[in-house]
């Protein structure tokens, strides 16, 4: 039996597209912001396209922010965050003001400051694997992925999974024990996202 997966709705994700790029993997996901459904979860998917700010205020809205806790720090439920989802688990952020986070990966959020490059970073760009296992298995550094940001996420390098270079080294995906997320979006990230995507399925499949 498939694993049970919610992606999290909190107003502010492209869940659609996350629920499609996984049902082309053969997994029927559910949308919720439902307290029983993501505790009944075996693994949640954290999507986010906006702000911090905004984001971490929809979270409290709607009632997440204990619930959320509760799953991903005392039930080590897996979670895999995209883009400002990825954002929202550092400690804050400074978009639309200084903002705390979930605080689950001890990092900062802060506007792309580098000389002489378009902000926001949006388009495909290549990745140097850091950690193969357990997103990028099969997966080689120069792979090309899709972003679409203006402000990075910075934390000791133990966290980082993979960079990219954008003049400077970006960081563009995480892991830590049970949470694992991407500032590139695998679902818009044709073949390459879904077996980015197709490596986490396996990973909750097999704990």
């Amino acid at each position: 039996m498939s694993k049970r997966i919610v992606i999290i709705d909190y107003k502010m994700g492209n869940t659609l597209s996350i629920s499609n790029a996984l049902e082309k993997l053969g997994y029927e996901a559910i949308i919720s912001s439902d307290h029983d459904d993501i505790n009944n979860a075996d693994a949640l998917i954290l999507p986010g396209v906006g702000a911090f700010k905004e984001a971490m205020e929809n979270i409290k809205a709607n009632n997440l922010l204990d619930i959320l806790n509760d799953n991903v720090i005392n039930k080590s439920k897996p979670i895999f965050g995209i883009c400002l989802g990825m954002q929202i688990m550092a400690n804050s952020g400074q978009e639309m003001g200084d903002t705390q986070g979930f605080g689950w990966i001890d990092a900062k959020v802060e506007k792309i400051a580098t000389p002489n490059v378009r902000v926001p970073h949006v388009g495909w760009n290549s990745i140097e694997v850091i950690k193969k296992e357990p997103l990028f298995t099969n997966i080689d550094s120069d792979i090309h992925f899709y972003f679409d940001h203006s402000f990075h996420f910075i934390c000791d390098e133990k966290y980082i999974s993979s960079i990219t270079s954008y003049k400077k080294p970006i960081t563009a995906s995480i892991q830590k024990e049970n949470i694992f997320a991407t500032q590139f979006h695998p679902e818009k990230s044709q073949i390459m996202g879904l077996k980015l995507m197709r490596n986490f399925l396996n990973y909750i499949e097999e704990i």
